[in-house]
């Protein structure tokens, strides 16, 4: 066995969602900032909740710590906002958004903080649908929507909102304004802030005379694809709420088969293979152990660097300049060959997050992805719906004809809307 590979550690730990996504950051939009727009205010939650929210904080999540408001829009606003990136005819009411900060845990399920973006439509309305928007792989920790305006996160988050809903978006554990590193992928950090994530955000709803629907739509795009399955399982089966329910799933491009991208990204036949293959790597010594020192896994120059540039702190275009888009000149070849062909423990893992579609939720599902899409083959969204069908659920795949990975998000949210409307007369 060549000395370099006999080095390599074994994963050890809980099984990982694979959400190795197309990009590393959330795309940005070229969008107008209102001069009307409100300035940013700051209120900390008050450590006594009502009797009220009580019900809704409990220990084992949500609970609020801060909540900073980040926009406040007229609908007229929040159009000027999406042109040019999203379709605007949906939009019908303005919107304010906050940035809340909550309690959850992290990978190892020890207390932590973290993030989200929680948008209210300016509507009479006092029972609001629910909307659980779930991001992309994002390297740096200020491409989250609640920390950049210009993200398609922030403005798909609008979106939605503009029509009447409430939407949740979490920034995930270790990003935005979370501390420590994003365990990126991880099955628990990932379920258990988007459902703490849905408890804050109904505390500080209910505190502003709102009440949030008990069903939860639930929509995410590439990496935000499993984990959009992930949460809806974690919602309707194991019981991780007692008050939200799954109302519809909506995922976006989504990776299902993280056995097949990670050996494509070895072989350097999907774009920027370089790239996603060392944040996986790197994501995943971070928390569960691969390897030893970086030099086992990664070619001069680049090992010396390349722990740093994921740090969070990198934007994505140092990621890119520090790095080379290659697998096969970024990685030793003997590394590569075990994600081609992965063996013990690192095979069950992968295997396990290969499964986020096989069970059967009880609610609509759709499954969008582009028909151009180079980055995650759209024969991601045939394995999701293939679990599914086997599992005896209904569900069909949406093919975005000619749009890219990029691209098909923003085609596919006007979509997901009129999905989500019709699921709720029928629900």
């Amino acid at each position: 066995m060549n000395s370099r590979r006999a080095k390599l550690r074994t994963l050890s730990g809980a099984a990982v969602l694979g959400g190795v996504s197309a990009l590393l950051a959330p795309v940005s939009a070229v969008a107008s900032t209102p001069s009307t727009a409100s300035a940013p205010s700051t209120a900390s939650a008050s450590a006594s909740a009502s009797a009220a929210d009580s019900r809704v904080e409990r220990s084992h999540g949500g609970t609020l710590v801060s909540v900073k408001q980040v926009a406040d829009f007229t609908a007229e606003q929040v159009i000027a906002e999406l042109r040019g990136t999203l379709a605007t005819a949906q939009v019908r009411y303005g919107v304010t958004a906050y940035q809340v900060v909550y309690r959850t845990t992290n990978s190892a399920g020890a207390p932590t903080t973290a993030s989200q973006l929680v948008v209210l439509p300016k509507s009479r309305a006092r029972h609001l649908q629910t909307v659980s928007w779930l991001h992309g792989t994002t390297a740096y920790r200020k491409d989250v929507a609640s920390e950049n305006p210009k993200s398609t996160d922030r403005l798909v988050s609008l979106l939605f909102a503009s029509t009447g809903r409430a939407v949740s978006a979490p920034d995930y554990v270790g990003l935005g304004a979370g501390p420590g590193f994003h365990p990126y992928g991880d099955p628990r950090a990932t379920v258990a802030a988007s459902v703490d994530g849905l408890r804050a955000a109904r505390t500080f709803a209910h505190r502003s005379g709102r009440e949030l629907a008990r069903k939860v739509q639930v929509s995410g795009f590439s990496q935000g694809g499993p984990a959009t399955m992930m949460v809806g399982r974690a919602l309707q089966q194991e019981g991780a709420d007692r008050y939200f329910r799954l109302g519809a799933l909506a995922p976006v491009g989504g990776p299902f088969d993280l056995s097949a991208f990670e050996a494509a990204a070895a072989n350097d036949t999907i774009e920027k293979s370089g790239i996603y293959l060392a944040y996986f790597a790197t994501a995943w010594n971070k928390t569960y152990g691969l390897y030893g020192s970086s030099d086992e896994v990664f070619k001069a120059p680049y090992a010396a660097g390349v722990e740093a540039l994921f740090d969070g702190h990198h934007t994505t275009d140092e990621i890119m300049k520090g790095l080379t888009m290659k697998s096969k000149d970024l990685f030793h070849e003997d590394f590569l060959n075990r994600i081609r062909k992965p063996e013990g423990v690192l095979k069950e893992k992968l295997r396990a997050v290969d499964t986020t579609c096989d069970w059967r939720p009880n609610v609509p599902v759709e499954i969008f992805h582009g028909g151009g899409d180079r980055d995650v083959n759209i024969s991601h969204a045939r394995y999701c719906e293939g679990q599914l069908t086997r599992n005896g659920a209904a569900s069909r795949v949406i093919e975005l004809d000619g749009y890219d990975h990029s691209d098909s998000v923003r085609e596919a949210v006007p979509r997901i809307i009129r999905f989500f409307d019709a699921s709720a007369k029928t629900g």
